[in-house]
């Protein structure tokens, strides 16, 4: 119960970290990989509230579709 107690702490405290992280990164694809950390700690914290399948729908769209499509718009952009 502890342990749980302390991860609904750290996590919200990571979840702020990638967030001001995602704002300050020039480079877009260290922004775009920093968000799909984010989504993947708001899916964490979903599964620890006990709702898996908002879990399991952050982690496949948010962290997996989302970004790939961000990285592949990133890509087909010059960069200057």
């Amino acid at each position: 119960m502890i342990e749980s107690g302390i991860l609904h702490i750290i996590i919200p405290v990571l979840l702020v970290v990638c967030a001001l992280l995602v704002a300050i990164f020039k480079d877009l694809i260290a922004a775009a990989i920093t968000l799909a950390v984010f989504s993947l700690l708001l899916a964490l914290e979903f599964y620890l509230l006990q709702a898996p399948d908002v879990a399991i729908a952050e982690a496949g769209v948010g962290a997996a579709i989302t970004v790939a499509i961000y990285i592949l718009a990133i890509r087909a952009t010059k960069r200057t």
